[in-house]
C-alpha cells in the first residue's frame, strides 16, 4: 500500500507540449490498409486545390482545410472556392463547418458536424 502512495505522491516528469506538438508533423506515417477512411489536412490555395478536397470527400475521407493564407491574400477567391465546395459536398449529403479562423471540416455523407456549442 505504501509503495502505491509514493507513486501517486510523486511528481510527474514536465511534458513540453510545444515540442510534442511540434513533433507530430515530421512523424513518419504509412497509410492503414484497413482504415475506412482517413482524416487529410490541406491548404486551399487555387482552383484546383478545391477539386481535390471534393474528390477525398467523396471518397469518404474528412478533411482538415487551412485556408488562413488564402483568406489573407484573396478573400474574394476564399468565398468562391469555398462556395463551390459546399455546393459539391452537400450534392453528396456531406457536412461542412468552421472549425476555427483558419481551419475548416469537411466531411462525406454519413459524418455529419455537431455546430451548435455545448453549454
Amino acid at each position: 500500500m505504501m509503495g502505491f502512495l509514493d507513486k501517486i505522491g510523486r511528481k510527474s516528469e514536465a511534458v513540453d507540449i510545444e515540442e510534442f506538438l511540434n513533433n507530430l508533423d515530421v512523424e513518419e506515417e504509412s497509410m492503414y490498409e484497413d482504415a475506412d477512411a482517413y482524416v487529410k489536412p490541406y491548404s486551399l490555395q487555387r482552383d484546383t486545390d478545391a477539386q481535390t478536397v471534393v474528390e477525398e470527400v467523396k471518397k469518404g475521407n474528412i478533411v482538415l482545410l487551412n485556408i488562413a493564407d488564402l483568406s489573407k491574400r484573396n478573400a474574394m477567391k476564399l468565398r468562391e472556392l469555398i462556395s463551390t465546395i459546399r455546393n459539391e459536398v452537400q450534392g453528396i449529403d456531406g457536412d461542412m463547418a468552421r472549425v476555427s479562423s483558419d481551419r475548416v471540416l469537411v466531411t462525406p455523407s454519413r459524418v455529419k458536424i455537431v455546430k451548435r456549442k455545448e453549454a
